[in-house]
């Protein structure tokens, strides 16, 4: 069911033009004799053709169209001008406004039919198309989903295989890119950039792989030489993600060579400071040192919550992003509840949070 809309202040037009409207049996004829009224329930609603006079009372038919045509709902909806023969410089300011047709007074039955016909068979294809584009965008949104989730397949995949040589527990993994997210988002970022960063971290320690069983594995502490080669994973790790298309690789990639970097420029690999650092290190530092203090390795206790607050707090300026860590301990709650939800379920040996 289509919708046409009339406007004429003149009464006896008006009903003329509704009468060769419902001949055509369209739908839902809507004769306005204030232009006003119906310019306003133009830009309350949804019209499929519009009939408009152009000699009313304000507004006029040129002010109806400019009106009309600037409300974006209103940019497709064809529109036919009724005015006398001698008007043309009228005329030629309706196109201009954004008339799409017109016919002149006294107004012929068949030629106004005629007109109609083609106005709303025009109107049909559009919204059928629009239909389709609608259909499209649908289903493009829906493959582009499955690739996302075929993403992030993998990164969980390649999550799991560092965890299989990185003594770190799973439980880790979900702590930390958890506590990432409520980092992201007391920063301000969007939803979007939550989510991606959730799905990323996790990927923080990917290079470990690439690391000798006799460094990775070794109890206790590393010397300088092995502390040399275990720093290498943060590099390795950006080596094995990067140069995708894919975003949540590049993110994850620049995660892997960044979280390790210290505000203060003493980081490694490359030594960066302050907002040189990608944000996303940046957010992974925190809430990876964190987790990995609060949690029980065989060679040490977890630290209580306070002795870790701190520091993270004196760390603020050297060590970590000071915006980082004001938003972590601003959502604290969340943390907590954070951390009672993913529970290591048995202790593995671990690397200190200096390796």
């Amino acid at each position: 069911m289509q919708r046409v809309v009339i406007v004429d202040d003149n009464l006896v037009n008006l009903k003329l033009m509704e009468s060769l409207v419902k001949r055509l049996d369209v739908g839902e004829i809507l004769p306005f004799q204030d232009s006003a009224v119906g310019l306003a329930w133009c830009l309350q609603n949804q019209a499929d053709l519009v009939i408009v006079d152009y000699m009313m009372p304000p507004p006029d038919g040129l002010e109806f169209i400019r009106r009309f045509r600037a409300s974006p709902a209103n940019a497709e909806v064809p529109l036919l001008m009724i005015t006398a023969d001698h008007e043309r410089p009228t005329r030629y300011a309706a196109l201009e406004a954004g008339a799409n047709d017109f016919l002149t007074k006294p107004i012929d039955s068949a030629e106004f039919r005629a007109r109609l016909r083609n106005m709303l068979a025009l109107r049909r294809s559009q919204k059928a198309l629009a239909d389709r584009a609608a259909w499209l965008a649908e289903k493009v949104a829906e493959a582009t989903g499955e690739i996302l989730e075929r993403e992030r397949e993998m990164i969980t995949r390649l999550s799991r295989a560092a965890e299989f040589r990185d003594p770190e527990t799973g439980a880790h993994i979900q702590r930390m890119s958890h506590y990432s997210r409520l980092i992201a988002r007391q920063l301000g970022l969007a939803e979007t950039e939550q989510d991606l960063i959730l799905r990323a971290a996790p990927m923080h320690d990917v290079g470990k792989i690439a690391i000798p069983d006799h460094i990775l594995l070794k109890p206790g502490r590393l010397d300088a030489d092995e502390r040399a080669i275990m720093r290498t994973h943060a590099q390795m790790g950006y080596e094995i993600l990067k140069g995708s298309r894919a975003q949540l690789l590049d993110v994850a990639a620049e995660i892997a060579r960044s979280h390790h970097e210290k505000y203060d420029g003493s980081g490694y690999p490359r030594g960066l400071a302050g907002e040189a650092i990608p944000l996303h290190g940046r957010i992974v530092a925190v809430a990876d040192v964190f987790d990995a203090l609060t949690t029980e390795r065989p060679y040490k206790r977890a630290w209580a919550l306070e002795r870790a607050l701190d520091f993270l707090r004196d760390g603020a300026g050297t060590h970590f992003d000071p915006a980082c860590v004001e938003a972590f301990n601003a959502c604290l709650n969340d943390v907590l509840e954070i951390r009672a939800r993913y529970q290591d379920a048995t202790p593995h040996a671990a690397r200190l949070v200096d390796d």
